[in-house]
């Protein structure tokens, strides 16, 4: 027998794919699909909000991209979170460049503090290599490459801190943590931590002191957000 499904607010006929993700959050929001559950397939998904199954795909694309689903290969689609972070980032754009940094701050230091008591040998090895790999800023590619090195070795720092929710909200703000990464880079104003700033770190992270470790990252931001305050960018 048939099942009859009820039907949903259908798209209009302008941006279909924008609207039929906004159709799928709103039940995700009302608690009707719950985080965990698995959302209807393609082609009932297509008929409930009147749409081509080409449509639901991009709509579904679209919040696996915002962290709301995920797909499971040979399962399905489910429900990741009913929280859309799309606000809160476009709010993040409106933020300063210092206020960028102080955050940045914030997380780093507390990241440190955990990685001190927490890491291993093969974690120090890691971030000693992926210091190495680092290298200088170069503008070969509009220092892109350097950009993601430097990026690999922070995000490291946070991965050792042991933290999901640190290290989920550090990668929440990637964008954002690559351009004070870019803020600092040759030929601009502000001044630019070198290798042995970052060196500093991992020796504080490997005293296995917290208050050191916090010290070094303390000590390794300050140059560029003292130098922020007094442009009060």
């Amino acid at each position: 027998m048939t099942q009859v499904l009820p039907m949903l607010a259908q798209a209009p006929r302008t941006s279909l794919a924008d609207t039929a993700a906004d159709s799928i959050r709103a039940e995700i929001s009302a608690g009707r699909w719950a985080v965990g559950s698995r959302i209807p397939i393609e082609p009932q998904l297509a008929q409930l909000l009147g749409v081509s199954r080409g449509t639901v795909r991009e709509a579904v694309k679209t919040l696996v991209s915002r962290g709301l689903l995920e797909v499971r290969q040979g399962s399905g689609t489910y429900v990741r979170s009913g929280f859309d972070p799309s606000s809160s980032l476009q709010k993040l754009r409106l933020a300063s460049l210092r206020d960028q940094f102080e955050v940045r701050r914030a997380l780093e230091v507390e990241a440190a503090r955990l990685a001190a008591v927490r890491h291993t040998s093969r974690d120090l090895r890691r971030l000693h290599t992926l210091l190495d790999r680092r290298g200088v800023p170069d503008t070969s590619d509009n220092g892109a490459g350097f950009i993601e090195r430097d990026l690999a070795f922070h995000l490291a720092i946070v991965d050792v801190s042991g933290n999901l929710a640190l290290a989920e909200t550090c990668r929440f703000i990637t964008g954002y943590i690559k351009e004070t990464i870019a803020s600092s880079m040759g030929g601009t104003s502000l001044p630019e931590p070198d290798d042995a700033a970052h060196r500093t770190i991992v020796e504080g992270i490997a005293s296995r002191d917290p208050d050191v470790a916090a010290a070094a990252v303390r000590a390794f931001m300050a140059p560029m957000i003292n130098a922020l305050a007094l442009g009060t960018r």
